[in-house]
């Protein structure tokens, strides 16, 4: 069964407010009543979260499933067969959706050799084919992971990277909201010092999400910054560090040159030095966030991307683009302005919230 079907299955009955069929196999031991009912609650509570995850996706996906999907519906109302002429009309939706070039090249290509090898010419057979395809461009036989590295003994530190105005220090919060509701002990690092307001900015949202908060004085060396909220980290017993970084300083040697400075802090008071580092990028600036995640690759060890406002454009192919020219996994992605719309990135749910009206 092709992914298209796999999908459609999976999520099967989300028309319906409150039905959505969640595959996932469950052992419950009958044997003893009391067991047998905490499992079944158990169950109920992980499929409610499901339901909501995937009512957040469809919500989020709107504006890019209204433009891409409707577009490729209208395609293939257009044409009663697939012809060179339909396969130059596709290319440019794909493009207008911010998947990129290259990637898009390679896909008509893949695509048209299904067509030719399969011997198919109605573009309504096609539309399966193309949700497949695009799939596999994300997963290419690699297993990308949307998990954070949790370190097993003393805190986790999580370093947060990007230019300025993409929403990095309230991702920091979003970020820690969903993590403390994990049962996480989280403190928030303020190391962006060279921004004004951005120390404040974050110490308030360590308050509105209750979780613990280190800052000093703007100006201040952000590596020493780092240095005290690891001490405070250790010494009282977080599990999670989040730490924000400046978004932009003279230039990229000093931009570079302060995150080794950091990064040596971690190594020295953490061994293995930082879980991860993460690359916010704003959804809405569709091949410039490209551009900004080749930047960061360059001086620093990106291990995930935090894809925000999604919600905010009808290009919601950016996904595939970042995963064919960075090769770095999307882990969270913003879907909304709420604490609780930020999502752990899950691929499915990506596609299916991009594909719904074609299922």
């Amino acid at each position: 069964m092709g992914f298209f079907n796999k999908i459609k299955n999976m999520f099967k009955g989300t028309e319906n407010k409150d039905e959505i069929v969640v595959h996932e196999e469950k052992e419950v031991e009958l044997s003893d009543e009391e067991e047998s009912t905490e499992v079944v609650e158990k169950t109920k509570k992980v499929d409610d979260e499901v339901k909501q995850s995937v009512k957040v996706y469809e919500k989020g996906l709107t504006k890019s499933r209204d433009g891409f999907v409707s577009k490729l519906a209208g395609l293939t109302n257009k044409y009663k067969k697939v012809t060179d002429e339909y396969f130059d009309e596709l290319e440019e939706i794909l493009i207008m959706a911010d998947i990129g070039i290259n990637t898009v090249m390679e896909f008509i290509d893949r695509l048209r050799d299904r067509v030719k090898s399969e011997k198919l010419d109605d573009p309504e057979l096609l539309k399966e084919i193309i949700v497949d395809e695009l799939f596999i461009i994300y997963v290419n036989d690699e297993v990308l992971t949307n998990k954070i590295n949790y370190r097993e003994d003393g805190p986790t530190a999580i370093l947060f990277v990007g230019v300025n105005g993409v929403g990095k220090t309230t991702t920091i919060g979003k970020i820690g909201h969903k993590l403390k509701d994990e049962g996480k002990k989280v403190l928030l690092v303020a190391a962006d010092t060279f921004r004004a307001g951005a120390t404040a900015q974050l110490k308030e949202w360590s308050e509105k999400i209750g979780v613990g908060f280190y800052g000093r004085e703007e100006g201040a060396d952000p590596a020493s910054v780092v240095f005290d909220g690891l001490v405070k980290a250790k010494e009282e017993k977080y599990d999670v560090v989040l730490i924000d970084t400046a978004g932009r300083l003279q230039n990229k040697v000093n931009l570079m040159k302060e995150l080794e400075k950091m990064n040596k802090v971690i190594d020295g008071q953490l061994e293995g030095g930082a879980s991860e580092t993460l690359l916010v990028i704003d959804a809405t600036t569709g091949q410039n966030g490209i551009s900004q995640a080749k930047a960061f690759k360059e001086i620093t060890n990106i291990t995930g991307i935090v894809l925000t406002k999604l919600d905010g454009t009808a290009k919601g192919g950016i996904v595939l683009a970042i995963k064919e020219n960075i090769g770095v996994p999307v882990k969270y992605i913003g879907l909304g302005e709420g604490k609780d719309d930020l999502q752990v990135f899950d691929i499915e749910k990506y596609i299916y919230g991009l594909f719904k009206d074609l299922m």
